[in-house]
């Protein structure tokens, strides 16, 4: 008796490794577009933040239309948004509900599942700055500058954030991650530079102040897109600092379970 190979033939074994980070990226953002909590975070809360503000005379601004110094400062606060207090609060539920260990234990190797993440985070970043930058250029936003630095201190603000939004939802409870992770984003929103000028508070507290990631990155962005410069070395710098200290810190310290 003669086996004939039918037209469907099973192949047993994993997927590309590829073709499993794009699904569990794919994945990833669906679900982080799907939750309203995060979108009030990554949406509507900077939306109404430039659009409140670059309409009322709330914050001196300093010279200029209010827009131009607002608009740099708020793409920081989505990058806040969803590279730290988003990532953390979600890998923090996913961590304490059981979902990162049955995902470890997939074909999906563990650095790939934090590519995936961090994937998510960048094409909902991409999504954000689209949309604030079309609101900022309907309420008379006029940047410059280079669009190289300002890519490059998006990447190294979202490296900074990420490890620090990963540590925090791996050696923290769910519940602490997510009291902690929203105190920090509002007090970074309130001390780092996006609405407030740093230069609004005393000195002691500026020397400190500047050497946060959200403020590196909202004086970088704002140094290049309002004032033109061509490579904000000192911020980039904070940026990378930041990044280095937060990835290694969480590779080391990150628990599964």
């Amino acid at each position: 008796m003669t086996t004939s190979t039918g037209t469907y033939t099973p192949k047993p074994g994993a997927a590309p490794l590829a073709r499993m980070i794009a699904a569990q990226a794919a994945l990833e953002t669906k679900m982080l577009l799907r939750n309203g909590e995060q979108l009030l975070l990554t949406v509507i809360i900077p939306t109404l933040l430039l659009v409140l503000f670059s309409t009322v005379d709330i914050v001196d601004t300093g010279d200029g239309e209010a827009v131009d110094f607002l608009a740099p400062g708020v793409l920081a606060l989505a990058v806040l948004s969803t590279a730290f207090t988003g990532q953390a609060i979600a890998t923090g539920f996913e961590r304490r509900y059981g979902v990162l260990k049955r995902l470890a234990a997939s074909p999906l190797p563990r650095w790939g599942l934090m590519t995936a993440k961090t994937v998510s985070v960048l094409v909902t970043e991409v999504l954000q700055v689209v949309l604030l930058t079309v609101i900022a250029f309907a309420l008379g936003w006029s940047p410059q500058g280079n669009p190289f630095a300002v890519l490059l201190l998006l990447i190294l603000g979202t490296a900074a954030f990420s490890g620090l939004g990963l540590l925090m939802a791996g050696t923290l409870k769910a519940e602490a991650t997510l009291a902690a992770a929203n105190l920090v984003f509002l007090l970074l929103l309130v001390g780092g530079g996006v609405i407030v000028p740093l230069d609004k508070f005393p000195d002691a507290a500026q020397s400190v102040l500047g050497l946060l990631p959200i403020s590196a990155l909202s004086d970088g962005l704002r140094d290049v897109l309002q004032h033109g410069a061509a490579m904000p070395w000192g911020d980039l710098g904070i940026l990378a600092a930041w990044g280095v200290v937060g990835i290694a810190a969480a590779g080391k310290f990150f628990r599964w379970e």
